[in-house]
């Protein structure tokens, strides 16, 4: 290995330092094997935010926990997981140590932590100290710091947690507007089926929004970008009719719901384009919209939506061709 390869090996991983279960097992230590250690963070409280770093930070913890065959559970905010472990509902009698874990150990709100669990041995893990002589961070008996005043000594938690496969990432472009199709409109209850059942699928959701805007980063300027943008997902929701036809322009699968009773445009374009899944939003159950996502996530949803791709880039070509 050259001098240049080994200053780009990670702190944690290098030759010699050891892995997050030594460091945890030795920040634990002393412990009671019997003991149960509750795992908390900014994730455990309930006006606290839940971050994609938290959330993969424990879960980097508590599989390094479970490989020491150390038990513990985890609180979470109610807000976030309902039903799961809260503080509120982790009695301090029930567990011997508290593990804080990512973000910063600052404010009233970790202080309130140490006052409740103050019969636990407390300490912290992949954490920012902002500053030591705080109530917050002087209440920890054990501190393994990823950075504080005097540096960084350890690899955010989040970089090397274990993951699960990756989501699909699904395009939503839904309109609630569309006010000229007057008591046809299904826009409210299409979309009030529609966004909670979203929610609950396993995917990685983003704005499509087709208005394009200059000036706004949370819009596309130009219908090239938008068009990008499309093909980056895995699948297109939506009840707009451009909505359907660009994913489709995009080779995408396109889950199109018309809102409008009785059917209008959205239901006239997947007809021309021979589009199966687009559904009408009278009798929309969530029934058929996991029947058509399944579909759409299929291999033959995948390849029904490149034909229709190819079938547009030949129209196009010829359209071209002939001066139109």
């Amino acid at each position: 290995m050259t001098g240049s390869d080994r200053s780009a090996v990670p702190p944690s991983a290098s030759p010699g330092r050891p892995d997050l279960s030594s460091r945890l097992e030795e920040l634990l230590g002393p412990r009671d094997r019997a003991g149960r250690v509750l795992v908390t963070g900014w994730f455990s409280f309930m006006d606290g935010e839940v971050t994609a770093g938290d959330a993969l930070a424990q879960r980097a913890v508590s599989d390094a926990l479970a490989r020491l065959g150390i038990a513990h559970d985890t609180a979470w905010s109610a807000g976030f997981a309902p039903g799961e472990l809260t503080l509120e509902s982790a009695p301090p009698g029930d567990y011997s140590q508290l593990l804080f874990v990512c973000g910063p150990v600052h404010g009233e709100q970790i202080a309130a932590l140490h006052h409740r669990y103050a019969s636990c041995r407390r300490v912290a893990v992949g954490v920012s100290v902002v500053a030591r002589d705080s109530p917050a961070a002087g209440g920890f008996h054990r501190i393994l710091e990823r950075d504080g005043p005097e540096g960084g000594s350890l690899l955010d938690l989040a970089a090397t947690a274990p993951t699960a496969l990756p989501a699909p990432v699904v395009g939503v472009a839904l309109t609630h507007g569309q006010g000229e199709y007057g008591d046809r409109r299904l826009h409210d209850s299409v979309a009030g089926i529609l966004l909670p059942w979203l929610a609950r699928k396993d995917c990685a959701r983003i704005d499509a929004d087709t208005r394009l805007a200059h000036g706004d980063w949370r819009h596309c300027a130009t219908p090239d970008q938008y068009l990008s943008l499309l093909g980056r997902t895995d699948l297109m929701v939506t009840d707009r009719l451009h909505g359907l036809v660009l994913a489709l322009r995009a080779g995408v699968p396109a889950l199109a719901v018309d809102p409008v009773r009785g059917g209008a445009k959205v239901t006239a374009q997947a007809r021309l384009m021979h589009w199966p899944a687009a559904l009408s939003g009278e009798g929309l159950t969530e029934e058929l919209l996991d029947h058509w996502w399944d579909w759409c996530r299929s291999p033959a949803g995948t390849a029904a939506a490149r034909r229709r791709r190819t079938a547009l880039e030949r129209r196009a070509t010829a359209g071209h061709a002939a001066g139109v």
